[in-house]
């Protein structure tokens, strides 16, 4: 898997930081009442679900940001599939730390795997057709790098990573600038006016304003929203390969393969992140 931009040692250290400070506060307690300071021991991730896992690469983070000291033994990686019983991980060192380590690691690492045994799903759904499977910014605030991160170990691809990384004129942005035309004539000169270079997606509900997008020119993907299959056939036989095209739009497991099959290039899917049900994972002692 290719490293996104977005994952950077400074991002996740934020993130890991920010998660635990939240959950630690001035301290927790429960393990310095409990839990001798110079007490060792060890404990395994324990998988008691099926799917794709993913947090493994985090988790090492976490345990290291609580403690230098901690040692993980690590038995399987981010993008294998596993099975009730297996195990990801040994981690060993002082009883405290691995306890306050604990939640975060088993928060995180089970939403990632929820969301990269689903993407992992749908993706296998495509199967036999050109079509990539997208997420979305739909995702849970301050969570989005992990989610992100979780559907590319699924298998997926990233669409934008937020509003800063490109531009997605949708049918309010379309609405409020008077049209079609107006708001890809306004982006293309905000662009060049700011001297940045961000690539421009837009949204289109019939086929009357894929034609006019086509018109235009000069965008980088088209957006075909919510039309049934026999309607995005028609599109990509309109767009003709002059333009890379997209499917979004109320998507399920049970219509992705015939979307799929009407020729898209890709298919963006909100609920790869906002609807997905943790894998039960547990850390336990041994």
């Amino acid at each position: 898997m290719q490293i996104p931009p977005y994952l950077t040692p400074d991002a996740l250290t934020t993130f890991i930081r920010t998660a635990l400070a939240e959950d630690i506060g001035d301290g927790d307690h429960s393990s310095l009442a409990a839990i001798p300071a110079e007490a060792h021991n060890r404990a395994h991730l324990l998988v008691k679900g099926e799917g794709v896992l993913a947090g493994v690469a985090l988790a090492h983070l976490i345990f290291r940001e609580v403690d230098a000291d901690l040692q993980v033994e690590q038995l399987l990686n981010d993008g294998d599939r596993v099975k009730h019983g297996d195990i990801a991980f040994i981690v060993e060192g002082r009883s405290q730390s691995i306890l306050t380590a604990e939640r975060l690691v088993l928060n995180c690492m089970q939403r990632m795997s929820a969301i990269a045994t689903y993407t992992a799903h749908l993706t296998s759904l495509m199967a036999g057709t050109k079509a990539k499977l997208l997420d979305t910014r739909k995702t849970t605030p301050n969570f989005r790098i992990c989610e992100k991160w979780a559907v590319l170990i699924g298998g997926g691809v990233n669409h934008r990573y937020g509003l800063f990384d490109g531009i997605i004129l949708k049918d309010n942005h379309v609405d409020y600038a008077g049209g079609i035309r107006p708001a890809i004539e306004a982006t293309k000169a905000y662009l060049e006016r700011t001297n940045r270079q961000l690539p421009i997606v837009v949204e289109t509900r019939t086929l009357a304003e894929v034609q006019q997008v086509l018109d235009i020119g000069g965008i980088d993907r088209i957006m075909l929203d919510n039309m049934a299959p026999s309607l995005l056939r028609e599109a990509v036989n309109l767009v003709d390969g002059r333009c890379p095209t997209e499917a979004s739009g109320g998507i399920t497991e049970q219509t992705i393969a015939e979307v799929a099959g009407t020729g898209v290039d890709y298919i963006s899917v909100g609920a790869l992140t906002h609807s997905v049900k943790s894998l039960d994972l547990s850390l336990k002692a041994f």
